[in-house]
């Protein structure tokens, strides 16, 4: 019995259809403005967040009946970066499927690495394509295309306000001075040193002066760790021994490294650690840096006790607070 093998044959290609731009220089002329529309969107967008960030209050809030009470100015600058990202893709979009090449071809493939000649000649051809794309010979595409990729990253440049000033000289001095009490955060109450047993963290703020309100900033630079050991754990040097009281140790929350918050302590090992870049440090040894990218200790407040027995700051911080960068020695704890 034979058996008969059938030869495979190429079907080829169904018969390709121009499209309407290709042909027709209206339409071609009409998808240009529709892209180039779009492209004019995405820059509307992009000044309507900055101007959503700049002049929209953002305590105003709205009801709304699927999204409940909106923030007016979270809504605005969300709206306006949709459009402005959208609107950039579906105009490249548009661009493609209506005015770039539409060129069926067919390329053999090999299964050897092409030869110079090849890779060199390819390389020539993608820049011809590049050319062919028609962006030279569409000076309005290529002008509101720019004008909506040069807008759209201004929005995050503008957001950026929101991540505070630059601290400068900012982080240089705090409101600890000699004789502040230590206040229990939030209670906002004084502490006492019987408050603190043995292996106890507390987090506490400067007291104010009556009538002054506590910003957000303030309680950021200003919050100090309490933690209390035996005092035999300590291997200090005099001065920083004496700035301690019966085992009751105080240092800035901020860490040296990146300005996160140092706020995850291990009782057995003395070791307080940061949870953003894993920085540790040595509570025993006025806070030394034993692993970690923090570059300094934690600058170290002193403590006594005032006439009623409060815990009390000695003096204001003799180092500036804060991540080593900011214009100090690195050096210094």
């Amino acid at each position: 019995m034979s058996t008969q093998i059938e030869r495979f044959e190429d079907p080829g290609l169904p018969e390709h259809l121009h499209r309407k731009a290709d042909t027709d220089p209206k339409a071609a002329k009409r998808a240009e403005q529709q892209v180039a529309i779009l492209f004019l969107l995405s820059a509307v967008g992009t000044v309507g967040t900055i101007a959503s960030y700049i002049w929209v209050h953002p305590q105003v809030y709205l009801y709304i009946p699927i999204l409940g009470s909106t923030n007016v100015q979270q809504a605005c600058i969300g709206l306006g970066l949709t459009l402005a990202t959208l609107t950039i893709g579906l105009g490249a979009i548009q661009w493609a499927k209506k005015l770039m090449p539409d060129v069926e071809q067919v390329q053999e493939r090999h299964e050897f690495r092409s030869s110079d000649k090849d890779r060199d000649d390819l390389t020539k051809t993608v820049e011809n394509r590049v050319e062919e794309t028609g962006i030279a010979r569409r000076p309005l595409i290529k002008r509101t295309l720019g004008l909506a990729l040069g807008l759209v990253g201004l929005s995050p440049l503008v957001l950026l306000r929101d991540l505070g000033p630059m601290p400068g000289k900012y982080l240089d001095t705090t409101d600890w001075t000699a004789g502040t009490r230590l206040m229990l955060d939030p209670a906002n109450t004084p502490i006492r040193p019987e408050d603190l047993e043995v292996g106890a963290v507390a987090q506490v703020l400067p007291e104010l002066p009556a009538g002054t309100e506590r910003t957000l900033e303030n309680i950021g630079k200003d919050a100090v760790l309490l933690i209390r050991l035996r005092p035999e754990d300590f291997n200090l040097d005099p001065e920083r021994l004496s700035w301690t009281y019966n085992g009751i140790i105080a240092f800035s929350k901020i860490c040296t490294h990146m300005g996160c918050a140092v706020a995850l302590y291990e009782q057995q090992t003395h070791h307080l650690l940061c949870p953003c870049h894993q920085s540790t440090f040595d509570v025993t040894r006025a806070a030394k840096v034993i692993f970690g990218p923090a570059a300094r200790p934690l600058p170290q407040l002193a403590i006594t006790v005032d006439a009623n027995g409060y815990l009390v700051a000695k003096q204001p911080f003799t180092v500036p607070i804060g991540p080593s960068f900011w214009e100090r020695n690195s050096k210094n704890g």
